[in-house]
C-alpha cells in the first residue's frame, strides 16, 4: 500500500490546499493530511479546529486521513509509514526553500520520497496568510476558502475584534 503524507500548517485551509490534496490523493492508496502544532507561531486556528475543517471539506474522499503533528515531518512520515512525502510549489521561491528541505528530509530519512505537485494556476497566488489578510480588513474571502472555512474565519475575526477593542 502506498501512503502518502501532505504535510502543511493549514491556518486555514484553502481552496489552493484542496487542490493539492484531491490530485495527491489520486497518487497513493491512502493520503495522510498533517496538521503541523507548530509551537513558534500563534495560528488564528488550534490544531483541533483545523483538523476539524480539513475533515468536513475532506469528506468526500474516502482515501484521505487527517492527523495532527507536532516536531519533525521525516518522523512523522515514517511512523505512520508514509514512503512519499507531497508538497505544493507555488512559485520558484517555495521551489529553493522545498528542495532544501527534501534533500535534508532524505538524508534522515531514505526511504521517504518526497514529491512535487505545482499548484493550478487559478490558485498559485493563494496562501493562508493572505485570506487571513483579507478577512481582517473585511474582505470577500468566499473565492478563496469553502463556505464553511470562511464562516469559522469571520466568526474568529469578529472575536479578535471584539477582544481588541
Amino acid at each position: 500500500m502506498l501512503r502518502g503524507v501532505y504535510p502543511g500548517s493549514f491556518d486555514p485551509v484553502t481552496y489552493g490546499h484542496l487542490d493539492v490534496i484531491r490530485r495527491s490523493a489520486r497518487l497513493v492508496d491512502e493520503l495522510i493530511v498533517g496538521v503541523l502544532n507548530n509551537k513558534a507561531k500563534s495560528p488564528l486556528f488550534s490544531v483541533e479546529e483545523r483538523v476539524k475543517m480539513l475533515e468536513n471539506v475532506t469528506k468526500d474522499m474516502s482515501n484521505v486521513k487527517i492527523i495532527p503533528f507536532e516536531g519533525l515531518l521525516v518522523d512523522f512520515a515514517c511512523k505512520v509509514d508514509a514512503g512519499m512525502v507531497i508538497r505544493g510549489l507555488r512559485a520558484i521561491t517555495d521551489f529553493e526553500y522545498e528542495l532544501q528541505m527534501a534533500q535534508t528530509n532524505h538524508k534522515m530519512a531514505p526511504g521517504v520520497e518526497t514529491v512535487f505537485l505545482t499548484t493550478s494556476l487559478e490558485y498559485s497566488y493563494l496562501s493562508s496568510t493572505t485570506v487571513k489578510e483579507v478577512a481582517a480588513f473585511g474582505g470577500d474571502i468566499s473565492q478563496f476558502v469553502p463556505d464553511t472555512v470562511a464562516d469559522r474565519i469571520t466568526e474568529k475575526m469578529k472575536k479578535k475584534e471584539s477582544v481588541d477593542v
